[in-house]
C-alpha cells in the first residue's frame, strides 16, 4: 500500500512539474533541444591512391597504392574486419583481396592506430585505357563509436 501511495505521489509531482499534452511527451526533450545529427563515417577519413602507377607500357609492371587516412579524432579499427576487393581492366593484379594484416604500416607502441597503406603489384595488359578499382569496407572509429563505411576508388591507367 505504501508503494502504491508513493508511486501515485511521484506521478502527481512529475505531472505538475512537466505539463504536457500527452503523458508520453513528459519525458521527451524540449523541441528546441540541440540533438546532434548522426555522424557520416565518410567525413572521418580520406582514401588516396597517391604513388600508384598510372602510365605504363604493355607488359610493364606497376603498383596500386591505397592509403586510408583517418582525420583527427578518428582511427581505422584494427580489430573490425577491413576488406578491399580489387578488380583490374587492362591490368593483371597479383592480389585481388586485401585485409588489415596486408597493410604495410604496422601498429607500434608509439602509434596505436596507424593509417593503413597497401601496395599491390600488377602487370599492364594490352595498349589502351585501363583501370584498377578498389572497393573498401572499413570500420572508422572515434572515442564514442565505430561505424562501417563503404568506399570505391578507381585508379585510371594509360597503357602505351
Amino acid at each position: 500500500m505504501r508503494y502504491a501511495l508513493a508511486t501515485t505521489l511521484l506521478l502527481l509531482i512529475v505531472s505538475a512539474a512537466c505539463p504536457a499534452s500527452k503523458p508520453e511527451d513528459r519525458f521527451a526533450p524540449p523541441p528546441d533541444a540541440a540533438v546532434s545529427p548522426e555522424v557520416d563515417p565518410a567525413t572521418l577519413y580520406t582514401v588516396t591512391t597517391e604513388g600508384s602507377s598510372t602510365r605504363l607500357k604493355a607488359g610493364e609492371k606497376g603498383k596500386v597504392v591505397i592509403s586510408v587516412v583517418a582525420k583527427e579524432g578518428a582511427h581505422v579499427s584494427g580489430e573490425a574486419p577491413l576488406r578491399i576487393a580489387l578488380t583490374g581492366k587492362g591490368a593483371t593484379l597479383e592480389k585481388t583481396s586485401l585485409v588489415y594484416a596486408d597493410s604495410l604500416t604496422k601498429k607500434t607502441d608509439a602509434n596505436k592506430y596507424p593509417n593503413p597503406r597497401f601496395e599491390v603489384p600488377f602487370t599492364a595488359a594490352e595498349k589502351g585505357p585501363g583501370s584498377v578499382e578498389a572497393k573498401l569496407t572499413i570500420f572508422i572509429c572515434t572515442e564514442k563509436l565505430c561505424m562501417r563505411s563503404l568506399k570505391t576508388v578507381t585508379v585510371p591507367l594509360e597503357i602505351n
